[in-house]
């Protein structure tokens, strides 16, 4: 029996554009100096850089971006300068961007200012405080090679060239550029090292595919690299190479979680930690201070931390907590009096008591794979059953972490149960877990959040005739594998920058992502160009299987995104329309992989709100 959301039983209606405006400030960053802070906030709109002086409340902007807006951004080792990365459209072709400090009012300076040519940051040495190393594709689309950048006056020096098959490139800690991670011909990878630039890269390791290998930090004095690996384990452990003899010693493991990244010290490059992600983040410390200071900064927030930075003294912290009911909460740490000044909250209109907590859970798979959940319910709604969205992570090779999740919270205020599936071949679960999602797509991957609905519905948490399934990327592809796989389970279907077909995807990927296309899309789905595999790609693409959506479908596009081209979204609405068949089509032509400016995300979120509010029967702001 339908039951109506009672919109006098619950909390009150939080405004759309409180969760997907811009923020109020975000991203705080402290400058190496110690002087200066750096935080993220709006200027007539549009999110820039601004900076103050520690001691003041108040800054100023220093970049001027009057388009898409700076996501990103970090300083100069000599703080005096700003460094962020923009691109244009959402097209992904990313350049690095400097402003200077003493000049107030100047533009911001291309760095890369090469013409459908995408950049990327490598490292940021704190021995070189003038120069910083980045990758580009200039030489060749297809590979990204590595150059050092003088920030006085944009020199760029090519320091080694990409064979083709490098996908990450690693410097040591005196800003030598002296590691890189390949891919071989058969999908896996191999460690390349050498003692000093100018020569040539000898291989140190090599990694079967899934055992990962990904190099994360030389040690300080550069004869060891620390690396996740799996060998011999299923979960990824942190390991030494020595860089002469290639002999490994384990340093850290976590048996039910793959290692999430390390914790170095600031002035010396010193391993002090491992974090983990489990139901919650997790610091293994190696070093009693760490552990003291961990426990210190526990103290000051129930969130998780994270955002950290750091002053070149290590002095002074910033962090910033992941917390399911209070996003973002930022403090400054002094770890000689071990005080805590807040700093702000990004979102200061979201009262906490009016946001839902994130419930982690675990589900066992049809064939007994543990499924680690979360589950947001809508306040003062009684236990359910509840009109229910499940909300379907992209990737796929990522994952759901307990935290402030807006669009959860979102869709919790106006009713709805949210369900967030991490599914076989999410990350961060060991590589069994990972492995099991190969040639899955449309079939035990689907399962797994079929049978996570299945769950919710037994709990008494969903009701089964109001499931609706939201993702995007391939959250967007796994909403299209609902409506036409499985057609009779939801009863509305939104599709965010989703593909239609896994032929057309393929074949459509940037030239830069040929380097490691064997170890992961042709691994996990298939290669177009060999038969068996397109045939098998094609079984699996809801595009051919249309006839069956029976759902209505709102379905979402970026007009420039890279990765999930416009024509997923095109064919999969053309075919509906030439049946006959509604589809609600919103496309935005200056976005790409998903929506930066404000003013396109809520108008997607105001059209998801309206599409489920009229199918699954929650609440809209009229």
């Amino acid at each position: 029996m339908r039951r109506d959301y009672d919109a006098a039983a619950v909390v009150p209606l939080i405004p759309l554009t409180a969760f997907f405006d811009n923020p109020e400030r975000a991203a705080a960053r402290i400058a190496p100096d110690g002087r200066s802070l750096a935080y993220l906030a709006p200027a007539d709109g549009v999110m820039n850089v601004w900076v103050k002086a520690t001691s003041e409340d108040d800054g100023r902007p220093v970049t001027n971006d009057r388009d898409r807006g700076v996501r990103s951004y970090f300083w100069s080792r000599d703080s005096a300068r700003i460094l962020y990365l923009q691109d244009t459209g959402g097209d992904e072709n990313f350049h690095v961007l400097a402003v200077s400090l003493d000049a107030p009012g100047r533009p911001a300076r291309d760095l890369t200012p090469f013409p459908g040519v995408k950049a990327g940051v490598v490292a940021v040495p704190r021995e070189t405080p003038g120069e910083i190393l980045v990758s580009m594709n200039l030489r060749d689309p297809s590979a990204f090679d590595p150059y050092r950048l003088r920030l006085a006056n944009g020199r760029l020096t090519r320091i080694a060239e990409n064979p083709g098959n490098v996908i990450g490139w690693l410097a040591d800690r005196e800003g030598r550029l002296r590691a890189a991670y390949g891919q071989t011909p058969t999908g896996d990878y191999e460690i390349l090292v050498r003692d000093q630039e100018g020569e040539p890269f000898r291989r140190l390791a090599d990694f079967a595919n899934e055992d990962d290998g990904h190099p994360y930090a030389f040690s300080p004095d550069g004869a060891e690299l620390w690396v996740g690996s799996a060998r011999d384990n299923d979960t990824r452990r942190l390991v030494a190479i020595d860089c002469g003899t290639g002999a490994e010693r384990t340093i850290d493991g976590n048996d039910d979680v793959d290692l999430a990244g390390l914790f170095l010290r600031e002035t010396t490059g010193e391993l002090q930690g491992a974090l983990y992600v489990d139901d919650r983040l997790e610091l293994h410390s190696f070093d009693d201070d760490l552990a003291s200071h961990w426990e210190a900064v526990r103290a000051i927030h129930a969130g998780d931390p994270g955002g950290f930075s750091r002053d070149a003294g290590e002095r002074v912290w910033t962090v910033a907590f992941d917390d399911d009911r209070d996003p973002g909460a930022t403090y400054l740490y002094d770890r000689e009096t071990r005080a805590a000044t807040f700093l702000f909250r990004p979102r200061p209109w979201l009262d906490p008591e009016h946001l839902a907590p994130m419930e982690p859970v675990r589900i066992t798979s049809r064939d007994g794979l543990t499924l680690r959940c979360y589950v947001t319910r809508p306040l003062d709604s009684g236990p359910g059953p509840h009109p229910t969205v499940l909300l379907v992570h992209g990737g796929p090779w990522a994952r759901d972490s307990w935290g402030y999740h807006a669009e959860a919270q979102f869709l919790a205020n106006r009713g709805y149960a949210v369900l967030q599936v991490n599914y076989r071949g999410s990350t961060g679960f060991g590589k069994a877990f990972m492995h099991a999602a190969e040639h899955e797509f449309a079939g035990k991957m689907h399962d797994d959040l079929v049978d996570a609905v299945g769950w919710a519905v037994a709990q008494g948490i969903a009701d089964p005739a109001r499931v609706g399934v939201y993702g995007g990327s391939y959250g967007g592809y796994a909403a299209l594998v609902g409506a036409t796989f499985t057609p009779d389970l939801f009863a509305a279907v939104v599709s965010y920058v989703g593909p239609s077909s896994l032929v057309t995807l393929v074949r459509s990927f940037p030239a830069y992502w040929r380097p490691f296309m064997e170890s992961t899309w042709f691994r996990f789905v298939g290669d177009p160009e060999r038969p068996a595999d397109l045939a098998d790609m094609e079984a699996r693409s809801p595009l051919n299987r249309v006839d069956a959506i029976r759902a209505p479908l709102l379905v979402i596009q970026g007009a420039n995104d890279p990765r999930v081209t416009r024509v997923e979204s095109e064919q999969i609405v053309s075919a509906l329309r030439e049946r006959g068949v509604d589809v609600e089509y919103l496309v935005k032509e200056d976005e790409g992989h998903g929506f930066v400016k404000p003013e396109n995300r809520i108008d997607a979120y105001r059209a998801i709100e309206r599409f489920f509010a009229r199918h699954l029967g929650g609440r809209r702001e009229e």
